[in-house]
C-alpha cells in the first residue's frame, strides 16, 4: 500500500530513520541480489550480502521500531533469536546500551557475518550463538538462501545445522526483557517447548510462517500466549487483495500466511 503524500512528508521531516532509509533505498534498492557490499547507514559501517534484504530489515527495526520495548530494569536481558547480520543487535543496543544480548544465527556463514558486524562498529555485551534455536541440541535440516530467510521447510539442498535447545538457556535466567523469535518456520515448535518458562519473559516477538505443506498452528501460538497472560497484537507482513483467490502468497510461494505477532505481560 503507497502511503499517503502527506504522510511521507511528515515522516520525512519529523523522522531521521525514515529519511535513512529513502537515502539507502535510492542508493542500494537496485543492486542485483545477494552481491555482498559494505554500507554506511547512520552511525555504523557493515558488510550486508543482499542489499535488498538490508533495506527490508532497516525499515521494519529502525523506521518502524518493531522491536522497541520499556522496561526498568538497569541491564535489560534480551535473547535475540534469528539476529542474521546484526541490524536488530544494533538497534537493541542503540536503545539499551548496557543491555545483555543472546545473539542466536543458525547460518554459520551469516553468524560470522553477525560476529564480525558487531567488532567494526566496537559493539560490546553480546555472546553470539551460532546455532538454530530448537528443541533439541542433535541438530536439524536447515536451508539457508544466503541472506535472511533461511528455513527448516526449504525446499532446496538442507544442511545439518547445529542446533540449541532454547528452553535449556531460559533456564538459566531469572527474567528476559525481550524475547525475539525470528526463527523462519521453527516458531511453533519452539514456543510449545518454552511454554513452561514464558513466565520469565515480558516482551515477545513472534514472526509467524504458515508454510503451504504444513498445517496452521496459529491456534496454538495464541493459546500459548493466553495461558501465560500476555496481550498481543497482530499485523500481517504482506497484503492480500481477494484472499479467496489469492490463496498463495506471490512474494513467497512457499507460504500462504506470516504475521507479526507483538505480545506483551498483561498487568
Amino acid at each position: 500500500m503507497i502511503e499517503p503524500i502527506s504522510k511521507i512528508s511528515r515522516m520525512f521531516i519529523q523522522n531521521k530513520f525514515y529519511r535513512e532509509y529513502l537515502r539507502l533505498l535510492f542508493l542500494y534498492s537496485k543492486v542485483p541480489r545477494y552481491q555482498g557490499r559494505n554500507i554506511k547507514f547512520l552511525e555504523y559501517e557493515i558488510f550486508v550480502p543482499d542489499c535488498l534484504s538490508f533495506i527490508f530489515q532497516f525499515k521494519e527495526i529502525f523506521v518502524k521500531q518493531y522491536y522497541n520495548f520499556k522496561t526498568e530494569s538497569k541491564i535489560p536481558i534480551i535473547f535475540d533469536c534469528g539476529s542474521n547480520i546484526g541490524i536488530s543487535v544494533i538497534f537493541f543496543k542503540s536503545v539499551y546500551k548496557d543491555s545483555k544480548i543472546k545473539a542466536f544465527e543458525a547460518d554459520k556463514v551469516i553468524s560470522e557475518i553477525l560476529r564480525n558486524n558487531l567488532i567494526q562498529n566496537k559493539i560490546s555485551g553480546v555472546e553470539i550463538i551460532p546455532k538454530a534455536v530448537w528443541t533439541h541440541n542433535e541438530g536439524v535440516e536447515f536451508y539457508s538462501d544466503g541472506a535472511d530467510a533461511g528455513s527448516i521447510f526449504g525446499k532446496s539442498r538442507k544442511v545439518l545445522a547445529d542446533s540449541i535447545r532454547l528452553k535449556e538457556i531460559i533456564d538459566l535466567e531469572e527474567k528476559i526483557d525481550m524475547l525475539k523469535l525470528d526463527v523462519e518456520g521453527a516458531e511453533t515448535e519452539v514456543l510449545v517447548d518454552i511454554g513452561d518458562n514464558l513466565k520469565k519473559v515480558d516482551n515477545l516477538f513472534i514472526e509467524f510462517h504458515s508454510f503451504k505443506t504444513h498445517r496452521q498452528s496459529l491456534d496454538m501460538i495464541l493459546s500459548i500466549l493466553n495461558q501465560n497472560n500476555f496481550r498481543y497484537f497482530i499485523n500481517s507482513v504482506y497484503e492480500k487483495e481477494m484472499p479467496f483467490i489469492n490463496k498463495i502468497n506471490p512474494q513467497n510461494p512457499d507460504m500462504d500466511l506470516q504475521l507479526n505477532i507483538f505480545a506483551y505481560k498483561s498487568s
